[in-house]
């Protein structure tokens, strides 16, 4: 009987949760109105743009790839600056490594507010202090990596062998010993995996970033947009899925062979 009577408990918590997610789905279409209907209706919108980007510009590609290398050295610096703020903040918010929980859960609820503001917000911040170019892109991603990184790596240091740590708090290594020797062998491997997953991220972000004037490839699709320029359009967006393309396969091989 209590076997029947869970199976028919979970029987029903599934329907539930089914039934929530249809109710959350539907009341989400009708509040932003969707409707397939109008999709439908402007397909023929649709058709005509198509027509307009095809075919692409081919000679443009000589003008973007300045704009599309820019756009590469801001998704490195960025992920570079955020990546090295990254490390000491996740050390304070490991449990295991911090014991004071005034500390860890400070490091944590900052963490949390960084990664709440999406990296355009912050770009559009940064660009009235620095003014239109490439370094308001690069602090905006900067702060960007920092969030995504701290949080995913002190998620790792917490999951780590305290055996080690264990062993050398016994024969009495300091606190800077016991981290560099028992703590960084242990998530050097996922630390990279981060930041190359962060990496990929980035290179994706900066693609957009010049709408707020943060500089990068962002900018000429803007205003190739703004000039209904839409066969440039369509170069720019194959540019940038080629480089994007290709800077993901390098990184999933090189975070393989780290993991």
């Amino acid at each position: 009987m209590d076997v029947i009577r869970r199976k028919r408990v979970a029987r029903i918590k599934t329907s539930l949760t089914i039934l929530f997610l249809i109710l959350i789905i539907w009341g989400s279409a009708h509040t932003t109105q969707v409707s397939l209907a109008a999709l439908w209706a402007g397909r023929r919108n649709m058709g005509s743009l198509l027509n307009e980007m095809f075919p692409p510009d081919w000679h443009y590609f000589s003008s973007v790839t300045k704009p599309m290398l820019a756009t590469i050295r801001m998704a490195i610096l960025g992920t570079t600056f955020g990546g090295i703020a990254a490390i000491p903040v996740a050390l304070l918010a490991s449990s295991n490594v911090v014991k004071i929980p005034v500390i860890y859960q400070i490091a944590r609820v900052m963490m949390n507010l960084i990664r709440t503001l999406p990296e355009l917000l912050l770009a559009a911040l940064f660009v009235p202090v620095f003014g239109i170019g490439e370094i308001p892109g690069i602090f905006a991603l900067a702060v960007f990596s920092f969030g995504v990184i701290a949080k995913l790596f002190y998620e790792s240091i917490e999951a780590i062998d305290s055996g080690p740590l264990e062993s050398m708090t016994a024969v009495g290594a300091n606190k800077v010993q016991w981290i560099f020797f028992g703590v960084v062998p242990q998530v050097t491997a996922s630390y990279m995996s981060y930041f190359l997953y962060s990496f990929e991220i980035n290179v994706r972000a900066a693609a957009v970033l010049g709408y707020v004037g943060a500089g990068g490839i962002g900018l000429y699709l803007n205003n190739a947009l703004g000039f209904f320029q839409y066969n440039q359009v369509l170069t720019i967006i194959l540019y940038t899925f080629v480089v994007v393309l290709i800077i993901d396969g390098l990184s999933n091989r090189i975070r393989e062979k780290l993991i």
